[in-house]
């Protein structure tokens, strides 16, 4: 059997407004659920509660979504990825609009890693030739996401 496509990607925040800021009003995703979770595959429900917001681009039933989750128990809190590190250290969204998008990231206070910087295709894996503009910011927390657009 072979992938698909990718389900999900989750991110843990600190703040879920603020998060809603950056996720749902400057880039773009829908938010389709918006709830407390807890006993997550039926444990505990004192040692597993959360706020968890799913937000897609599209609808369907194999559409790549995102969850927010926003720890709703004391526990202590990691530091965020930084980008190049071993591990998961960064996603990335295809866009139609990348320079918009990162100018309202950054009138929002949201920090920049890489400002808008053409690449050859060459760099995501393709035949060289063709343009992408790309950007990396950081998130409400300090996770770096990455923003593509073809050219």
């Amino acid at each position: 059997m072979a992938v698909q496509g990718i389900s999900h990607v989750a991110v843990g925040v600190s703040d879920m407004d603020r998060a809603l800021q950056f996720y749902r009003d400057i880039i773009g995703l829908r938010v389709t659920k918006d709830h407390e979770e807890k006993a997550f595959g039926g444990g505990d429900p004192d040692a597993y509660h959360r706020r968890a917001v799913y937000l897609r681009q599209n609808d369907g039933p194999d559409a790549f979504f995102i969850v927010l989750d926003q720890q709703l128990q004391p526990e202590p809190h990691g530091k965020p990825p930084r980008i190049m590190q071993l591990g998961t250290h960064h996603f990335s969204f295809w866009v139609d609009n990348l320079v918009e998008i990162f100018e309202h990231a950054v009138e929002d206070g949201f920090r920049v890693i890489i400002g808008p910087t053409e690449a050859d295709t060459d760099l995501y894996g393709e035949d060289a030739g063709q343009t992408i503009l790309t950007a990396i910011v950081k998130d409400q927390d300090g996770n770096p996401v990455q923003l593509d657009q073809r050219l």
